[in-house]
């Protein structure tokens, strides 16, 4: 470079001006050389870790992709086929970073890049980021378990983290839930330890009923079992039902009263509508047979649970 207090003096100017000019032709000449070496012996190694990375990278899509059209294919749950797909999007991501990492590794010491430091800011990068985000890492690593083992879909009734409610909404990070009276819930996955799921395969319902001590017992089982044959092969309900009402008997006896159970399997979510018609069926059975209840006040339906 040239200083600007030498252009006030021809003599020195022009004598910096013809060393800059010799420097030139070395300078050419060493980067002339130094393209030439990479292009001999780095530009193919470059050129195979690109071309290996983008090979890698379209194997790894189709296979995802493929493997997510077969799941999709065997869930008849339009929402379930979505999470499918989500999570195809997810593992796609994450094996196109960890293939473009490598291929940078691969290539930064062709241009003589020392990755030493690099790797050592990264790791202490990492290992900040990881103590500050380990609920939010945790988070995404359960929902992605969640995902895979199916352990319940959108519409399902569940109990996770002390609330219950029904799925409503699925994310990697959280699952929404909406209880009985419309509050909304937002359940971190990070706290899911224990899913109770009430409407996967079948649903059961518990009903027993209570009528008084000095009624025939087998009158009364014959009775509930008219009720449940009935029910059973209703047109309107048949479907919902899986396999024949049980009536084992009594249940509990007592205060001069006889408690009778009941247990009817159901489809998913489909328990509700089946006891109000059964507690509707037995109510008129019972009032048209004249069976007494427990005691005055006392309904011949006490209480139900259901389970599956």
């Amino acid at each position: 470079m040239l200083k600007t207090m030498d252009c006030y003096n021809p003599v020195k100017f022009m004598t910096a001006a013809i060393f800059e000019a010799d420097k030139l032709p070395a300078l050419v000449r060493d980067w002339g050389g130094d393209m030439t070496n990479f292009l001999r012996h780095s530009a193919p190694k470059l050129a195979i870790i690109l071309l290996a990375a983008f090979i890698l990278i379209r194997v790894w899509r189709a296979v995802v992709r493929r493997i997510a059209e077969v799941q999709e294919n065997k869930l008849p749950h339009q929402l379930r086929a979505q999470q499918v797909r989500t999570l195809a999007a997810v593992i796609t991501s994450v094996g196109v970073f960890v293939i473009g990492f490598w291929a940078l590794l691969q290539a930064l010491p062709l241009f003589n890049l020392d990755l030493r430091p690099l790797l050592a800011s990264a790791g202490v990068a990492g290992l900040a980021i990881g103590f500050g985000a380990q609920t939010l890492v945790k988070d995404f690593i359960n929902g992605f378990l969640i995902l895979i083992d199916d352990q319940y879909d959108i519409g399902d009734s569940i109990r996770v983290a002390g609330v219950k409610g029904v799925v409503e909404s699925m994310t990697l990070r959280t699952t929404i839930l909406r209880d009985d009276d419309g509050t909304l819930h937002t359940v971190p996955n990070s706290q899911i330890s224990i899913v109770s799921n009430a409407t996967r395969d079948w649903s059961q319902l518990t009903m027993r009923v209570v009528v008084a001590y000095s009624e025939n017992s087998d009158r009364i089982v014959k009775l509930l079992r008219e009720v449940g044959e009935g029910l059973r092969h209703d047109p309107q309900f048949s479907q919902d039902i899986v396999g024949d009402i049980q009536v084992p008997g009594i249940d509990r006896v007592g205060n001069g009263e006889a408690e009778y159970l009941m247990l009817i399997k159901t489809l998913p979510n489909k328990q509700y509508a089946i006891s109000r018609e059964l507690r509707h069926r037995i109510k008129d059975n019972f009032q048209n047979n004249n069976v007494q209840t427990a005691g005055p006040g006392k309904l011949y339906v006490v209480d139900q649970g259901t389970g599956s």
